[in-house]
């Protein structure tokens, strides 16, 4: 069965390129040109992703986007923004978008942001398990992390942190390829009492990128301008003989 995709775009020809490329790659799709209509479908049916636009008569693809989490609905989302536009993108984001894609773009990008967001919505990327002593354990390409004994391995080596980098990488290895804002990273580990600015996570986050380029190249934290960051692992490099 293939996957089913919605469609949330009232440009019609926009929303036929779209539609063509994806049912090329063999995805059923289907087409809303309304945030209301888009919401109910969104809520009442299944959909491997949503892509959706921003600017929609009626209801907007905000209020959409806010009104299908607050519905629980997890159903992975892909913004449609103008060219440039930040300040959709940084709203989107925080509201729960999982990628967004800037008009105009090119085939190969929609393509690949699409079988980047499924993949990481069926938690290919996480691989939550058990040593062979049953500790808790987490695997990430190349990368094992033991939150009990707040110890990393690399192939096997073991990786020096200090504490609070040990719990910005826990934090984001728990949510692979989920956009994590500075406030939740500083609230969380640094508590909300902390009187230290936001610069302080990004200094743990540089060390800690650093100690981990240093040994492997499959796990990489990406830098979301305005926002925070985001874990992922990097399939193309760790298919290129690493």
């Amino acid at each position: 069965m293939s996957d089913k995709v919605l469609i949330i775009e009232d440009e019609p020809t926009l929303a036929r390129l779209v539609t063509y490329n994806l049912s090329q790659e063999g995805y059923e799709t289907e087409v809303v040109g309304n945030g209301a209509e888009g919401l109910h479908r969104a809520i009442h049916e299944t959909y491997a992703v949503i892509f959706l636009d921003i600017m929609l008569p009626g209801m907007n693809g905000f209020e959409v986007l806010q009104k299908l989490r607050q519905n629980g609905v997890k159903t992975p989302v892909i913004i449609l923004t103008a060219r440039n536009a930040e300040d959709e993108v940084v709203q989107g984001l925080k509201l729960g978008a999982d990628d967004y894609i800037t008009k105009p773009f090119g085939v190969a990008e929609l393509l690949a942001r699409t079988s980047a967001v499924l993949r990481r919505s069926r938690n290919e990327e996480s691989q939550p398990a058990k040593s062979a002593n049953g500790e808790r354990m987490i695997a990430l390409g190349e990368l094992q992390i033991y939150p009990d004994k707040y110890e990393v391995f690399v192939n096997g080596q073991w990786i020096t942190l200090r504490p609070k980098e040990f719990e910005v990488l826990l934090y984001l290895a728990e949510r692979p390829g989920i956009v994590v804002t500075r406030d939740d990273l500083m609230n969380v580990v640094w508590g909300f009492d902390y009187i230290g600015g936001q610069r302080t996570v990004d200094v743990h986050v540089s060390s800690l990128r650093k100690k981990l380029e240093l040994n492997q190249q499959t796990v990489q934290i990406e830098s979301i301008r305005g926002v925070g960051y985001k874990l992922y692992v990097n399939r193309q490099a760790s298919s290129s003989g690493r």
